[in-house]
């Protein structure tokens, strides 16, 4: 499947979800992160890295507000054809729907240096996709390497208490040729809800290179 158009320069890869990843270029620029510690880092088990992003229409989003609830974040860029593949399914917003009624919330974070100046292209793209759960504008990269995203789409689920419990692919179709794939966030978000460990934690995130700044 010929995924890649020249225009849109985006490299495909499959990256291996660390253990814990680096923060890097944590502190630098516009966004705002509630964490102090610029080596703090993604790792399942142990709480998420806190943060504070704007969606796109300027609207404040806290992690920790959300305490109590489990949060699917979806690394996203509405240029990236892998992106477009799992949306134009409606993969992302029918596995939402499933958990309707349930303290489950849903939110992307485009950490691509040029989000903030794309703003109006991402809006009439979720317009597009029927998109109704919030876009973040990371531009500076620095929520994106506090998480060690490396692809998008890829996925992060977090428990009531705001700890990891998931990190990786949406589901392990990366040749998009499966029939049944299987959906490792529907999967995590119903164990937590019942209560249970999810029992596959990590994956291998596939899709675009997360174009961070610089």
């Amino acid at each position: 499947m010929r995924m890649i158009g020249t225009a849109l320069m985006c490299t495909v890869l499959l990256a291996a979800v660390p253990v814990s990843a680096h923060c890097g270029k944590c502190g630098v620029g516009d966004a705002k992160t509630v964490a102090n510690d610029e080596h703090v880092h993604a790792e399942i088990g142990k709480p998420a890295p806190e943060f504070t992003l704007k969606d796109t229409e300027g609207k404040e989003v806290k992690l920790s507000d959300l305490k109590g609830k489990i949060v699917v974040l979806e690394w996203i860029n509405h240029e990236c054809p892998v992106v477009n593949r799992a949306h134009n399914a409606k993969q992302m917003t029918n596995t939402l729907a499933k958990f309707k009624g349930q303290p489950v919330v849903w939110l992307a974070i485009d950490s691509s240096w040029f989000a903030e100046d794309k703003r109006d292209g991402i809006r009439a793209w979720m317009k597009d996709q029927k998109i109704e759960y919030p876009i973040l504008l990371d531009a500076p990269g620095d929520v994106g390497h506090q998480y060690g995203a490396k692809t998008t789409p890829q996925m992060f689920v977090i428990d009531k208490e705001g700890v990891l419990a998931y990190a990786g692919a949406m589901d392990n179709n990366q040749s998009g040729d499966e029939e049944n794939p299987r959906n490792y966030v529907e999967e995590a978000v119903s164990a937590l809800l019942k209560g249970s460990a999810v029992a596959t934690a990590k994956t291998k995130s596939y899709g675009c290179s997360v174009k961070y700044k610089g």
